[in-house]
């Protein structure tokens, strides 16, 4: 399977430039299956409406997927944009680099 495409993942990186998103992410993280008033109360100064926004830009860039439980809407989190994320960028980049960058910052501080 190949890497996915800059178009691909461009509403990825939209989706969490945004803390609040964030937040939503991680409140699924910590407890997968949430409705939305659940959600609400990650935000609370923010109305329904804008926390139904902020799922729609989840969805889309695939980090949430929603599942009908009868009547019930329930949101997971999707973690596989962020994995193809870390494959593509960072993990290509983090090791040799990011060790040399610390051994340097540490002599320079003098630890």
């Amino acid at each position: 399977m190949g890497e996915r495409s800059d178009a691909d993942v461009a509403p990825v990186f939209r989706a969490l430039a945004d803390d609040g998103r964030r937040a939503l992410l991680d409140a699924l993280r910590d407890r997968d299956g949430q409705t939305l008033g659940e959600l609400c109360d990650v935000l609370p100064d923010m109305t329904r409406f804008g926390v139904m926004k902020h799922l729609a830009v989840l969805a889309e860039a695939r980090l949430v997927v929603t599942e009908r439980a009868g009547r019930t809407k329930l949101h997971y989190l999707n973690p596989v944009p962020i994995r193809e994320i870390h494959d593509r960028w960072i993990s290509r980049y983090t090791e040799p680099l990011v060790a040399g960058l610390l051994a340097l910052r540490d002599r320079a501080e003098g630890a």
